[in-house]
């Protein structure tokens, strides 16, 4: 299969076609190169870094991203505005959009990337492991036919053997995935996966593979030039996931051995000079507990873990990308290419891991990166994290000389990293990090699905840290006593303080001692603290004869907390009036858990459901959620309709309890 002409010849002024911390990492690597830069923005990111640190932006419409970052036609009239004559797309939206790479080079515009025809070949996941079939390369069995009715697909299932794996054509990046147990839940799974599909890429065709249980996500970097050239830069771990999106990337892969890294490695130069691919490109497979590997599909672009392929080989991938753009040749051959150290990257989401990994959006209010450590972000204090785009605000990458090493310094990093505001999965990450399990290497897809109460479990020491909040929001009062260091003419009486951390309420007392400490009784315990240092943002103590910090933001009635790398959210009920009704439903209103559009109404009023049925489906952060009945009764109204945009909090249905069967109507 030929790949048809990549476009070549100079470029000055380079577009990118993206957002966030990638806009900012593909800036980096053209200006080093001499290249000036063009940013493009929704109106939800007029403001975003990306834009102030561009020689140019150009807005490209409306926030969501069918109206934005996914408009061809705005794109292109942004590159023609600024003058730029190449396009870099980054990843996701539409960086495998072959109808995308087509309408750049239509323009006179080189796209960064591969031609159309080798995007459109191996973008689409039935075509591409047709192609790799016909090239001899292993494919899991599955189901990739035209006919997608209903009957036909759930047939199909059926010949392929539950457990099967449901996966949109187009796009990737775990949405419209499903892994489908049985011939009861696949209806349900089918339509979700069809929906999310839709929303995600405008295609709901999916295809259907047999679920290989506990594999490893191995990946395979490569690249190719406009003159035969073709590599690979070894592979990459993804095993750690969830929603079959993943978490944490590392280079080398602890499962895979020099033999097999040289085998993997050559399928995929083979698979890449057989498509004469000119770019960067990852082939993906999944590899079982023998030691087989098989492909499951190939990214035409730059993926998001790059950062752990660059530390491990030196190269900078971003640079290649361009450099291949003009037509020059890959600058490394295979026998040069060498792999030092090891690396590992983790992937900061605003989301709450303790809610089933639900999108968070929100005021960043404050923001610190760790000093030593590779950060990919485009934030700051203050930075608006809207509901519209993925949930990554950032990437942490290590590399040391051993995995042992390269594991440590990650976990430090997080450690120091600041992120006040937005609920993210930090601690969720240190935790993976932690986990006896991935520190041996044995970490499979399966992992956090195995492990999950282990990762999600409190950590020791969370009862101090709920004594150390209310201490906090003591002295940072502005009615409370001014803190100064030493004694005090007198004690005051003990204080009660109400607060709430994760959706629990503690109550407590605070009193300022004679000597100046401070003595906190909660739950039976008394801990007394020596205030060493009182900053705006931080504290120093002495408690039980250990100098210690930590880090802090008061905002009105929150605060935000972080002692020994684990971040808090704490809300101060001192003050506040008792909550009127139940959050969770039930109270018979069910509310919008964030920011979100609705995609999705399944009831109408006067249906009767029961506790724990579906009502409704939220789209945010381009992940489907569903919001369930709290209680049985009758919908007495839904508040809402499809295609609306809602906030969190807003009730979006009414259920009442009701007696004997609902009058009609």
């Amino acid at each position: 299969m030929r790949n048809g002409s990549v476009q070549h010849r100079p470029f000055f002024k380079v577009l990118v076609a993206n957002r966030g911390e990638i806009a900012l990492r593909v800036m980096r690597s053209a200006r080093r190169l001499g290249l000036s830069v063009v940013a493009v923005y929704s109106d939800a990111d007029r403001d975003a870094l990306h834009v102030k640190h561009a020689d140019q932006a150009v807005r490209i419409g409306e926030a969501l991203p069918a109206q934005s970052y996914l408009s061809i036609p705005a794109i292109i009239a942004a590159a023609r505005a600024s003058g730029a004559d190449a396009v870099h797309p980054g990843y996701g939206f539409l960086a495998e959009n072959e109808a995308f790479a087509r309408a750049c080079k239509e323009a006179g515009l080189v796209f960064i990337g591969p031609s159309p025809q080798a995007i459109e070949a191996m973008g689409n996941k039935a075509g591409a492991k047709e192609i790799m079939k016909k090239a001899g390369v292993p494919i899991v069995p599955g189901y990739q036919g035209a006919d997608q009715g209903d009957e036909v697909m759930l047939a199909e299932a059926r010949k392929i053997g539950f457990p099967v794996m449901i996966k949109a054509v187009a796009g990737g990046g775990g949405r419209g995935m499903r892994l489908v147990a049985d011939a009861a839940s696949f209806p349900d799974a089918l339509r979700s996966a069809r929906s999310e599909a839709k929303a995600a890429f405008g295609d709901p065709t999916v295809i259907l593979e047999r679920a290989i249980q506990n594999p490893r996500h191995i990946e395979i970097q490569v690249f190719g030039d406009s003159h035969g050239n073709a590599i690979h830069l070894g592979e990459r771990d993804c095993s750690v996931q969830r929603r079959h999106q993943k978490l944490i990337e590392e280079a080398p892969s602890p499962a895979v051995t020099p033999e097999l890294r040289v085998r993997m490695g050559e399928v995929a130069v083979a698979a890449v000079k057989a498509l004469r691919y000119e770019g960067a490109g990852t082939l993906e497979f999944l590899l079982d507990e023998r030691g087989e590997f098989y492909f499951m599909e190939m990214n035409t672009r730059l993926q998001v873990e790059h950062p752990v392929t660059e530390a491990v080989t030196g190269l900078d991938l971003v640079e290649l990308q361009l450099r291949v753009a003009r037509g020059e040749p890959l600058p490394v051959r295979q026998q040069d290419v060498r792999f030092e150290g090891h690396a590992i990257e983790v992937r900061l989401c605003s989301e709450d891991a303790a809610q089933d990994f639900m999108p968070q959006s929100g005021r960043m209010a404050r923001w610190q990166v760790p000093d030593g450590i590779r950060v990919e972000h485009a934030l700051q204090s203050g930075s608006e994290i809207p509901p519209f785009y993925d949930s990554m605000i950032a990437k942490i990458i290590s590399h040391g000389a051993s995995r042992e090493e390269a594991r440590g310094r990650l976990i430090v990093g997080l450690e120091q990293l600041t992120a006040f505001g937005v609920t993210t999965n930090q601690a969720f990450l240190m935790s993976c990090l932690r986990h006896a399990g991935f520190a041996k290497g044995e970490a499979t897809t399966a992992f956090i699905g195995a492990h999950r109460d282990e990762l999600l479990a409190p950590r020791r020491g969370a009862a101090f840290d709920t004594v150390l909040a209310g201490l906090l929001l003591y002295v940072t009062n502005p009615r409370a006593p001014a803190w100064q260091s030493g004694r005090s003419l007198s004690a005051t009486f003990p204080l009660p303080a109400k607060l709430e951390i994760a959706g629990h309420v503690h109550e407590l007392e605070v009193t300022r001692e004679r000597d100046g400490s401070y003595t906190v009784a909660t739950d039976g315990r008394r801990d007394r603290f020596e205030i060493e240092q009182l900053d705006a943002d931080a504290i120093r103590f002495r408690h039980d004869g250990v100098m210690d910090s930590a880090k802090f933001l008061r905002d009105g009635d929150r605060l935000y907390l972080q002692h020994r790398g684990i971040p808090l959210a704490v809300i101060d009920l001192t003050l506040a009036a008792p909550k009127a009704a139940a959050s969770n439903g039930g109270d018979g209103k069910v509310r919008a858990a964030m920011n979100g559009r609705v995609v999705a109404v399944l009831v109408k009023p006067g249906d009767r459901v029961t506790a724990g049925q579906p009502v409704l489906t939220l789209e945010a952060m381009k992940m489907e959620h569903v919001h369930k009945a709290g209680l049985d009764g009758v919908v007495a109204a839904i508040d809402v309709a499809e295609g609306e945009q809602v906030t969190t909090g807003r009730i979006v249905a009414e259920i009442e309890v009701v007696t004997g069967e609902p009058s009609s109507t």
